[in-house]
């Protein structure tokens, strides 16, 4: 499997500009095409329109008919669209191999990722998922998704492009050869980083990389991405941040002068109570580690794990 310089991206053709709404529209993001892409490359899909439906058509919608969700029609109940779609779903799962992410339109009954409306009689609940969502998602669990919406939350921003970059290392690694020295260096790259989202699974993986070489090579490697990614779901916080900071400062605080710890010491406080942001401090650590290089600290991806352009740092 080839594996691009750049993430390739699946996206809603809506979100690109592409007029394939049921009102003859489209939901362009420029934060997505402007920004994003100049570091992703983008492959698009349009269920409704692959599955036959014109532009523009009669909306669609979620309904509970007390055997299950069905995808139907609003001016016709009659219609069900629900086989065409779940079936479409299957199919691209098959062609999505290549992708590092998804980026899914909300709300859709058949794009949605979560909170889509669910009509169950007089009763509208936001509980749904879009049927073509539900089978790409399920298909690939360990893939990153993530709704345009939310993509203007800097906190879910930021941990989306993360996994996103992530998952793109992972299939890079295994596109040159996985080997049981690959996936020791992969963990070890990455253990601040995962640090940074969720400490149990940090230390759960370091016991599982610790079995390298030493039976089925290929399991442990899908059991690692499998808890890898899941793990990098958790939101990396103020909190956990000054953790990291304070293990890579020890790695050449000794050589610090009192001024030169007071003011780090100083910074990464200011960062846990909220008065800075994390570029902050890990800026001034880099400072650090050019006058005292560690090749350990050098080489973790947690001190730029994206582009620095995308400025995902900067928010409080």
């Amino acid at each position: 499997m080839g594996i691009n310089d750049k993430p390739l991206i699946g996206i809603s053709s809506c979100l690109l500009g592409q007029e394939v709404r049921y009102d003859g529209g489209h939901k362009h993001n420029r934060y997505i095409t402007q920004t994003l892409g100049e570091h992703f490359e983008f492959v698009s899909w349009c269920p409704e329109i692959a599955i036959g439906l014109p532009v523009p058509r009669p909306p669609i919608r979620l309904v509970d008919d007390g055997d299950g969700i069905r995808v139907r029609g609003v001016d016709n109940p009659a219609e069900d669209y629900t086989a065409r779609l779940t079936g479409y779903g299957k199919a691209v799962a098959q062609e999505m191999d290549r992708l590092s992410g998804y980026i899914l339109k909300k709300d859709s009954p058949s794009c949605g990722m979560e909170r889509v409306k669910v009509y169950r009689g007089t009763r509208v609940e936001k509980d749904g998922q879009g049927a073509f969502a539900r089978e790409i998602m399920s298909t690939h669990p360990n893939l990153p998704f993530e709704e345009e919406g939310r993509l203007m939350d800097p906190g879910l921003r930021e941990n989306f492009i993360e996994r996103v970059f992530a998952f793109h290392r992972w299939q890079t690694m295994v596109a040159v050869g996985l080997s049981a020295s690959s996936l020791v260096d992969f963990h070890t790259r990455h253990k601040f980083f995962l640090l940074a989202h969720d400490e149990t699974t940090y230390r759960r993986l370091g016991r599982l990389v610790a079995e390298a070489g030493r039976g089925d090579l290929e399991s442990l490697a899908a059991e690692y991405l499998s808890q890898f990614m899941a793990g990098l779901r958790h939101l990396a916080t103020p909190r956990k941040h000054v953790n990291v900071l304070m293990h890579i400062m020890g790695f050449f605080k000794a050589h610090l002068d009192a001024g030169d710890k007071a003011e780090l010491l100083e910074v990464i406080d200011a960062h846990r109570r909220g008065e800075v942001p994390v570029i902050v401090p890990i800026t001034l650590i880099n400072h650090h580690l050019r006058k005292y290089p560690s090749e350990y600290v050098k080489g973790q991806v947690y001190l730029e794990p994206h582009p620095r352009e995308l400025k995902l740092r900067s928010h409080i």
